[in-house]
């Protein structure tokens, strides 16, 4: 089987709309949550909800990198999507070295064009007006997928996988599989999502998870997640063809891992997180004790973090205690489809710079949970293997095991 490597990474994010933005945002501590703006078709722009932040785009403007027809026809996740894949292509010299037949594209999005669909359910519902004609192409999940392909003239596999707040994680994941079998010879693997309408912001809110302050994963004194928006890519190709042509190499993905709970649509399981895991090191044929860092899903709701750490003291015994721990969620938000795809480039990032980031805004981690949480700073480190983990709505989970590329 070919081994795998990362070779281009593209990012728009609440902390950064670079990669090289988005890394020192992530070793600062930099956070992108701020208090909701102004929400479109909600009453003056209030969403009428218990919560005051969450992680928004504020530097997106389509215009500056977009067609006026393809901003017509697209919605706000799409956008982000075009954009990202553009750089993290571009950065890998994608397309000048790989058959466009060859290239797959496997994006995470679970959420679609909610803010399009919206704003023409208000007109049906208050007017009975017609819908406008690219309701559909706007709203549907895949997208993203197709617009890249579209752009990039890349003609292989292209697919949008949903799977909640794994679906990133699984695209990575089923990309990193695609290119170790041999199957295509490259991927542009990631996801997207841009959520945060009057809708969704209701819904969460009738949920009772999101944080009334702001997201603090695994703290003693965590109140709920923060919701978020954004793109995050990477361009997956053979070791061999990326030293074949002197491509930069940011890491190595060696393992894939994920299972279902099937217990309960909202309360997690860690017997699935954990099965996750241990799968994803099988896939890796490495030891629990080789992980150095986990970049946990850590939403900051007590179900969650608990679980997870859970979790992780199955996996990993007696040394769960001592695996640096953290959750970038507290920077970035949860983006809900895109989230795995953001934390596989921090991940990714903090291997390449030896440099695990911090579990911002905390300060007093949760001692029930026992774990080695990353506070007051990001954590010097030697660590070659990590594992990404997304753990999602549905009892849905799925892991990337990264290596150190050296």
């Amino acid at each position: 089987m070919n081994r795998v490597v990362i070779t281009g990474l593209g990012c728009i994010t609440p902390i950064g709309s670079t990669v090289d933005l988005f890394r020192d945002s992530l070793f600062a501590g930099k956070t992108g949550i701020a208090p909701i703006a102004a929400v479109p078709d909600a009453p003056e722009g209030d969403p009428g909800v218990r919560y005051s932040q969450a992680a928004q785009i504020f530097d997106f403007d389509p215009a500056q990198h977009l067609d006026s027809g393809i901003i017509t026809a697209t919605n706000r996740n799409t956008q982000l999507a075009i954009v990202a894949a553009r750089q993290a292509a571009r950065q890998a010299s994608l397309t000048e070295h790989h058959a466009p037949e060859n290239i797959a594209i496997i994006m995470g999005c679970a959420c679609g064009g909610r803010s399009s669909e919206e704003s023409e359910v208000k007109k049906l519902y208050l007017a009975n007006a017609r819908a406008h004609p690219l309701t559909i192409v706007r709203t549907m999940s895949s997208a993203g997928a197709s617009n890249i392909s579209i752009d990039l003239r890349i003609t292989g596999p292209t697919l949008d996988i949903s799977t909640a707040c794994a679906s990133a994680t699984h695209a990575i994941g089923m990309a990193f599989h695609m290119v170790r079998s041999g199957m295509t010879t490259a991927a542009i693997a990631g996801g997207h999502e841009a959520p945060l309408s009057w809708g969704f912001y209701r819904a969460w809110d009738s949920m009772r998870v999101v944080s009334p302050t702001r997201c603090r994963p695994f703290a003693a004194d965590r109140d709920g997640m923060t919701l978020g928006e954004g793109a995050a890519m990477l361009v997956l190709e053979t070791l061999e063809s990326a030293q074949e042509r002197n491509a930069p190499i940011f890491a190595e993905i060696v393992g894939f891992g994920m299972s279902a709970d099937a217990n309960h649509i909202t309360q997690p399981q860690a017997d699935g997180a954990a099965t996750a895991m241990r799968k994803a090191l099988a896939d890796a044929n490495i030891s629990p004790g080789e992980v150095g860092y986990i970049n946990a899903h850590g939403t900051g709701t007590q179900a969650n973090d608990s679980t997870e750490a859970a979790a992780i003291h199955q996996v990993f015994g007696a040394r769960a205690a001592k695996i640096p721990i953290s959750s970038t969620k507290a920077l970035h938000g949860h983006s809900i489809g895109a989230s795995g795809a953001l934390e596989a480039l921090a991940t990714t990032l903090a291997l390449q710079e030896g440099k695990l980031p911090q579990n911002g805004d905390v300060t007093n981690p949760d001692p029930s949970l026992n774990l080695d949480i990353i506070i007051n700073g990001p954590r010097p480190t030697g660590a070659t293997i990590a594992l990404s983990n997304s753990l999602a709505f549905g009892g849905l989970n799925a892991v990337i095991a990264l290596r150190t590329w050296q």
